[in-house]
């Protein structure tokens, strides 16, 4: 199964994005971009890709730990941003630093579980909001980001969600994600278990 753990911001604070990614799309050239699934919308903190279900208890465990190690901390959604001509994200601002310890805590959780992981890179916070089918300037999509800011948040639980990839064929169908734990940051657990539906709003 595709893994990879996450911060999924609150539906309120979604809701602000969609309102701002909804003028993108009125953009000249919006056309040439594929929007991302709405109720799948993330920060990703460690990409694992393909994981061995064995893997799970040892993973699960150790990913209980990270959250546990680290307090809750400060979150916006903030501008833009965009990786060549390829993806359009939103970012993030606020306690930067300690968001970037729960990804390098959950990156350390799944490389001690046995998972093979890329080669570590510093983390960059972004929400992937669209791709490009064309080789299109986003530049001026990222402009567009620049004054936004989001309303802050607590973020309070790391999640660990699946990556169903599509299935059926259809053009511009697009991955279903599946949370299948959480657990609470600085404390208490908070696992919801397996199948416990979509990461983000439903």
């Amino acid at each position: 199964m595709r893994l990879f753990a996450a911060v999924v911001p609150p539906p309120a604070q979604l809701a602000e994005l969609a309102a701002e990614v909804d003028l993108l799309a009125g953009l000249p050239g919006a056309g040439g971009l594929r929007w991302t699934s709405r109720p799948g919308w993330h920060f990703t903190l460690a990409f694992m890709g393909e994981v061995d279900e064995a893997l799970l208890p040892d993973l699960r465990a150790r990913l209980g730990r990270a959250a546990h190690r680290t307090a809750p901390f400060p979150l916006r959604l903030h501008r833009g941003g965009h990786f060549g001509r390829a993806v359009l994200w939103a970012g993030a601002a606020g306690d930067l630093d300690e968001l970037r310890l729960l990804a390098e805590r959950a990156d350390a959780a799944a490389r001690r579980a046995g998972v093979p992981m890329d080669e570590h890179r510093r983390y960059q916070a972004h929400l992937t909001v669209a791709r490009s089918r064309t080789d299109l300037d986003l530049r001026p999509f990222v402009a567009a980001l620049a004054a936004f800011e989001g309303t802050r948040w607590e973020v309070g639980e790391l999640a660990l969600v699946r990556s169903n990839l599509p299935a059926g064929g259809v053009p511009g169908e697009q991955p279903r994600y599946e949370t299948l734990d959480t657990w609470a940051l600085g404390g208490a657990a908070n696992g919801r278990g397996r199948d416990s539906g979509p990461a983000g709003p439903g």
